[in-house]
């Protein structure tokens, strides 16, 4: 099982689309969020990132995604970049199996 994390922010070219433009670039991404769902990935959720946040990232979204294998993970990838995300976000990924704490706290002892 994976975990996959999602931190973005909009780049100026975003800003300087219409409202109807970003409806418009939207309308695929519903599309293409609705397919990744229905093949298994789960999306646990999106978020605003609080201002007050302690050591905040300087990104103002955030999704977080759960995955089944490897091959889900690769098809939200080629998804986001297929939809040229990038173009109209600065965005920046973390992903990795999910360990348990205790697993988590062994690595960190033995770096």
């Amino acid at each position: 099982m994976y975990l996959y994390v999602e931190l973005w922010k909009a780049r100026p070219k975003w800003l300087e689309l219409t409202a109807e433009q970003r409806g418009e670039y939207f309308e695929g991404v519903g599309s293409a969020i609705e397919s990744l769902l229905e093949g298994g990935t789960e999306l646990v959720g999106f978020a605003l990132n609080d201002s007050d946040t302690p050591h905040r990232a300087g990104y103002r979204y955030i999704a977080v995604w759960k995955m089944a294998d490897l091959d889900q993970v690769k098809a939200l990838e080629n998804s986001v970049e297929s939809a040229g995300w990038h173009e109209y976000f600065k965005q920046e990924n973390a992903r990795g199996q999910i360990i348990s704490p205790p697993d988590a706290l062994e690595d960190m002892a033995t770096l």
